[in-house]
């Protein structure tokens, strides 16, 4: 992935790549981006969702990360913050959609 076709607020789902017991799988990760850091070959995002039990997980990837397969933008996100960290107070319906 060179360059990042999406941005803060969008829902997107990332295809990684795993490794396990010498197999390869791939393993889907589906929520809002909430933040972009950094810049250059150090850039990364931070990807939040909401999994069992009600509990928010969230996740950060360097954009240029080899094991990242695709990157699919499920919904775009009509947002007026470059950091939405304020997604991690709320809860219910509120947490899940920008």
């Amino acid at each position: 992935m060179d360059e990042a076709k999406f941005s803060v607020g969008d829902r997107i789902k990332i295809d990684v790549k795993v490794k396990e017991a010498g197999k390869e799988r791939i393993q889907s990760f589906e929520g809002i981006v909430i933040a972009f850091r950094g810049q250059g070959t150090s850039k990364t995002f931070t990807v939040r969702k909401i999994g069992a039990d009600g509990i928010g997980v969230e996740r950060i990837w360097p954009i240029n990360n080899p094991n990242i397969g695709k990157v699919i933008v499920k919904k775009k996100g009509e947002v007026r913050r470059a950091k939405l960290f304020y997604l991690r107070k709320l809860t219910g319906k509120a947490a899940l959609g920008v």
